[in-house]
């Protein structure tokens, strides 16, 4: 199956119901970050292409697009230009949305989702720590940090106007990089009909799907981070354990007389 449809909206810009849309329209199955969380697997084959990216090596898009027609949101946003470059035939979406609503959307969700982990060295330490029990959860960092927070914003997504500056320097490249007759600029309020027109398919009798509000995020979230919070708390269990048993070994090599055998107190 040949990739056909490029997402290059930024996340939070109507990305699952986009995803959703073409699904319904035959042209799955789509990537999200939220099918990579589904499939966990995958996490390691987006690490492997930012690692690719970064070292300018090309990427194979096969192990990651092989079976699936279309691709929305991040981590693939990340790559559009190279899987626009990859798949000359692919029709490009480019999602978009009032940029403060945008923002203050981003802000409320998956920023806050991922500030829960603290800093990245900090966060590095806990998903080392929750390894063990969740094989993927140092490649899912790996991806977020680097698709998202570090790759797109630079590590500075909190600073609301060098945010607001990077989705706008986004859409414009997007815009000047890609044919414009094969680009469709939209906004999931427009609905089937600018859709359907562009990608050559009839609309469907039924309502645009209109996904993930605050309260379906928070319960996808919630679904998606259980296995993971399970594991940082037994992984932070076990490492405070092992933490206190060596700083009593430490305590206890470093007093004096330290092991020596007292048989007086046991006479």
């Amino acid at each position: 199956m040949a990739l056909r449809v490029i997402g290059a909206g930024l996340g939070r810009t109507g990305t699952l119901s986009l995803q959703a849309a073409l699904q319904r329209l035959g042209f799955g199955p789509c990537e999200h970050m939220g099918n990579v969380f589904d499939r966990p697997e995958r996490f390691a084959l987006w690490a492997e292409a930012l690692d690719r990216k970064a070292a300018g090596r090309p990427i194979d898009w096969a192990p990651l697009f092989a079976a699936y027609g279309a691709t929305t949101d991040w981590p693939g946003a990340f790559f559009w230009r190279e899987l626009a470059a990859a798949h000359p035939e692919a029709k490009v979406v480019l999602s978009v949305r009032d940029p403060d609503r945008w923002y203050d959307s981003v802000r409320r969700t998956i920023y806050r989702t991922r500030g829960l982990l603290g800093p990245a060295s900090v966060a590095r330490g806990l998903v080392a720590a929750a390894a063990p029990l969740v094989p993927y959860a140092p490649d899912a960092l790996r991806v977020a940090d680097r698709a998202i927070w570090d790759g797109t914003f630079g590590g500075r997504f909190g600073d609301r106007r060098h945010a607001l500056a990077v989705y706008a320097a986004h859409a414009a490249a997007v815009q000047q990089a890609i044919d414009p007759d094969r680009l469709l600029v939209f906004d999931v309020r427009e609905g089937w009909p600018p859709l359907c027109a562009f990608l050559g398919v009839p609309a469907p009798a039924e309502p645009f799907p209109h996904l993930n509000d605050r309260a379906a995020f928070g319960r996808r979230v919630g679904r998606e981070a259980a296995p993971l919070a399970a594991a940082l708390a037994a992984g932070l269990t076990l490492t405070a354990g092992g933490l206190a048993l060596a700083l009593a070994m430490a305590d206890r090599n470093s007093t004096p007389d330290a092991g020596r055998a007292t048989h007086g107190d046991t006479a």
